[in-house]
C-alpha cells in the first residue's frame, strides 16, 4: 500500500483496509459522515479492469470506476473506512488488481451445503473483491444438479448413504446463486468433474463417464445445463479431468473441451490431470508444478491453487501462509497468469455444515488470500510460506502490520462470524532441530522460532534436517506475569487435515494428543476437561478410499483452535513455557504444534490476550 500523507496523519482506522489500496491520500485532518454518494462507471477512465477512484469531498463519496465490478469494490472499500461511529476519513484512493481471478472454491459434491449459506461466503467474499465463485457440483457421492433429462442422477439409491442424500441445486436455486454473486461482483464458475470423482454415475448408469455411452450420458446432461444456465452468466465451464486414468484421455478431453466451446464457455480443467488444449484454463493443484511454474513461467492460461487447499494444515498457519504467497511466482498477470483459486475439500463426511467455516478457517483465509492476489508485488518464495520470518525483517513487519489489520475486521466487521484467530506472529521460541526418538534435551541443537503455530516439517527442510518415521522435539517460551496469575491459550500438538483422518486421533484421557507435554514452570499442565472420545480415531496412513474414518465426522475436539483454551498458572515475575512436541507416526504432515494466548468473551469469540510479555 502506498500512503501519501498530505495535511495530515492517517487515522489509525482507515489504514485498516483489506486488501491494502494501491493509493491512497489524505485530503483533510477531518473526518466525516457521508450523506451521499456519487458513483459511477466511467470506461474511458485511465485504469485497468475493476479499478476504481474514491474521494471524500466534503459529505459526498465520490466514485469513479472503469466497470461495474469496480463500482462494487469501491462501496466494499468505503464501508471499510467507517468507523465505529460510521464517519470516514476525507482521503482519496486509486486502486485495481493486480490478478484478474481471484477465486474461492466449495466442493457440494462431497458435503452439501444450502443456499443460505452459500449467499453468507458470497458476502464475505465481496467485502474482500474475490470475483470469482468455483462451484464444485459433483464429486464421488453425488451428483448435485438436478437432471430433467436423467432424474436418477438426483435419486439417493444411487448416491454415497450419509452425504446429503438426494440432496441438490434445482436451476432455479444455481440461477438465483449466480444472479446474488452477479450483483456482488462475483462471477460463479460450476464444475461438472468429469470423468474422475464420479461413483455415483457409474452406480447410476453401471457404465463410467469416459465409456462411448458414459459421454452420450454426458452430453446430454451438460446440454440440458447449457441450456438452463446462460453463457452469459457463466462464461466458464469447469470440467475437472484430475485423478483418473482412461483409456483414450485425449478423445474424451476433446469431447468436454468441444462441448463447452459450442455452447460459449471457456473450459477449465485441473493441471496435473487428462491432457488439456493450451487455450483450456489450467487449474495449477500439485506444489511441485507451481515450483516449476514459477521458475520457468507457463504459456496457457493457468490459475494458482498450488498455494495450498483451504482444507490442509492449521488454518492460523494458513492464514500467514496465503498471505505470503508470491501469486503464480509473478508481481501481477503476464496474461497466461489469471490468478488464484484457493480450493475448500472437507473430503471427510461433515454432519453439522455451519462448522465448515470454523473448522477450516473461511474467514481468515480468505482475507489474507485477497492480500496476496489483489495487490500481487514480490512476496516470499514457496518454502518460506510456513514460516513467521525474523523480528525486524521486512516481512515480518508486513505480517504484523496485516495481523493488526486481520484482527481491528474480526473485532469491527466480523464478529459475527465468530473468527478462529489471533494475531500470534510476535510469540518468540527456542526449538530444538528434531532429533531420533529418545535424545535427550540437552544433546539436542536449539534454533529460534516464531508464531503460535509452529510447523516442524518446515523446521526441518530449512535447517537440512531428515524427516525421520519418528521424532523428538521441544519448543520453550518465557512470559512475564506482574503478579500470580491464570491465562489461558489454545494447545494443540497435532493439526488434522480436513482431507482425511490421517493423524494420531484424539489424547487419552487426561492427557494431550500425540504423547505432547505442556509444562508451566515445574507444573505441568494437562487438557482442560475430560475427552469425549479418548484414544479415538487413529489412523496412521491416508483414509481417502477408506470408508470407516472418512464417512465418521469430525467434532471439535480434535481441532485445537475449536477446543476450550487450557489454563495456564503463572507465578510472578518470568516463567518458562516447555512444550514437548513428538513427531509420532510415519508419513504425516501433521506434525505442527500450537500455543496460542487467547481471551474468550462470554459469547466464546476469541481475542488476543490482553497483556502478555514474551521473551
Amino acid at each position: 500500500m502506498a500512503l501519501v500523507l498530505a495535511a495530515a496523519v492517517l487515522p489509525v482506522w482507515a489504514q485498516m483496509l483489506i486488501p491494502s489500496p494501491k493509493e491512497m491520500h489524505v485530503l483533510k485532518d477531518r473526518k466525516v459522515e457521508i450523506e451521499t454518494v456519487d458513483a459511477r462507471v466511467v470506461p474511458g477512465i485511465d485504469l485497468p479492469s475493476e479499478g476504481y477512484t474514491l474521494e471524500i469531498r466534503g459529505r459526498k463519496a465520490v466514485i469513479r470506476a472503469k466497470d461495474d465490478r469496480g463500482l462494487v469494490w469501491a462501496k466494499s472499500t468505503l464501508a471499510q473506512l467507517e468507523d465505529v461511529h460510521g464517519l470516514v476519513p476525507s482521503v482519496s484512493i486509486t486502486d485495481y488488481p493486480a490478478f484478474p481471478v481471484r477465486a474461492f472454491m466449495y466442493d457440494a459434491g462431497r458435503n452439501f451445503v444450502p443456499v443460505e449459506m452459500i449467499k453468507e461466503w458470497l458476502d464475505l467474499m465481496s467485502f474482500y473483491k474475490i470475483n470469482a465463485f468455483h462451484w464444485h457440483l459433483t464429486d464421488y457421492p453425488a451428483w448435485r444438479i438436478e437432471c430433467k433429462v436423467y432424474p436418477q442422477l438426483n435419486d439417493p439409491r444411487f448416491q454415497r448413504k450419509g452425504r446429503d442424500e438426494g440432496k441438490f441445486y434445482t436451476y432455479d436455486e444455481i440461477r438465483d446463486v449466480i444472479a446474488y454473486a452477479k450483483e456482488r461482483g462475483i462471477m460463479v464458475i460450476p464444475e461438472i468433474d468429469m470423468p474422475g470423482h464420479s461413483q455415483y454415475f457409474t452406480d447410476t448408469f453401471g457404465f463410467g463417464m469416459a465409456s462411448p455411452d458414459g459421454m452420450q450420458v454426458l452430453e446430454k446432461c451438460l446440454k440440458e445445463f447449457f441450456t438452463e444456465i446462460s453463457a452469459e452468466d457463466c462464461p466458464y465451464m469447469h470440467i475437472g479431468s484430475d485423478e483418473v486414468s482412461v483409456s483414450d484421455p485425449e478423445e474424451f478431453m476433446q469431447f468436454c473441451e468441444s462441448l463447452a466451446r459450442e455452447h460459449g464457455r471457456t473450459p477449465v480443467a485441473w493441471s496435473p490431470g487428462l491432457p488439456a488444449a493450451p487455450e483450456t484454463v489450467h487449474q495449477i493443484w500439485f506444489t511441485s508444478v507451481g515450483e516449476e511454474i514459477a521458475k520457468n513461467g507457463f504459456s496457457c492460461p493457468y490459475l494458482d491453487s498450488y498455494m495450498g487447499y483451504m482444507n490442509h494444515i492449521h488454518p492460523v498457519l494458513n492464514t500467514m501462509k496465503f498471505f505470503f504467497h508470491q501469486p503464480c511466482g509473478l508481481e501481477k498477470t503476464d496474461g497466461y497468469a489469471l490468478g488464484g483459486d484457493l480450493a475448500l475439500f472437507p473430503d471427510v463426511r461433515v454432519d453439522d455444515n455451519s462448522r465448515i467455516s470454523l473448522h477450516n478457517g473461511i474467514v481468515n483465509g480468505l482475507p489474507a488470500f485477497s492480500e496476496s492476489f489483489w495487490c500481487g508485488g514480490k512476496r516470499l518464495p514457496l518454502s518460506d510460506e510456513n514460516l513467521v520470518p525474523e523480528p525486524g525483517s521486512e516481512w515480518y513487519d508486513k505480517l504484523a502490520d496485516f495481523e493488526t489489520r486481520l484482527a481491528y475486521h474480526r473485532d469491527n466487521f466480523l464478529y459475527d462470524y465468530d473468527m478462529k484467530w489471533v494475531s500470534n506472529a510476535s510469540i518468540p521460541w527456542r526449538v530444538t532441530l528434531p532429533q531420533a526418538r529418545g535424545t535427550a534435551p540437552d544433546e539436542m541443537e536449539w534454533t529460534e522460532a516464531w508464531g503460535g503455530v509452529i510447523d516442524f516439517q518446515s523446521i526441518c527442510r530449512k535447517n537440512g534436517v531428515e524427516l525421520l518415521p519418528t521424532m523428538d522435539a521441544w519448543m520453550t517460551t518465557g512470559i512475564y506475569a506482574a503478579r500470580d496469575t491464570v491465562i489461558t491459550a489454545w494447545v494443540g500438538f497435532e493439526a488434522p487435515d480436513r482431507a482425511d483422518r490421517m493423524s494420531d486421533g484424539i489424547g487419552y484421557q487426561g492427557y494431550w494428543e500425540a504423547q505432547g507435554r505442556l509444562f508451566s514452570g515445574d507444573t505441568e499442565i494437562f487438557p482442560p476437561k475430560p475427552w469425549n472420545e479418548p484414544g479415538k480415531h487413529r489412523y496412521h496412513e491416508h483414509t481417502w478410499h477408506n470408508r470407516v474414518p472418512e464417512e465418521t465426522p469430525y467434532t471439535d475436539e480434535q481441532f485445537c483452535w475449536m477446543r476450550e483454551p487450557a489454563s495456564i498458572p503463572l507465578k510472578a515475575g518470568w516463567n518458562e513455557i516447555r512444550l514437548y512436541c513428538p513427531r509420532v507416526f510415519p508419513n504425516t504432515n501433521n506434525w505442527i504444534v500450537t500455543f496460542i494466548p487467547v481471551t474468550v468473551d462470554d459469547k466464546g469469540h476469541v481475542s488476543e490476550a490482553d497483556g502478555i510479555l514474551f521473551r
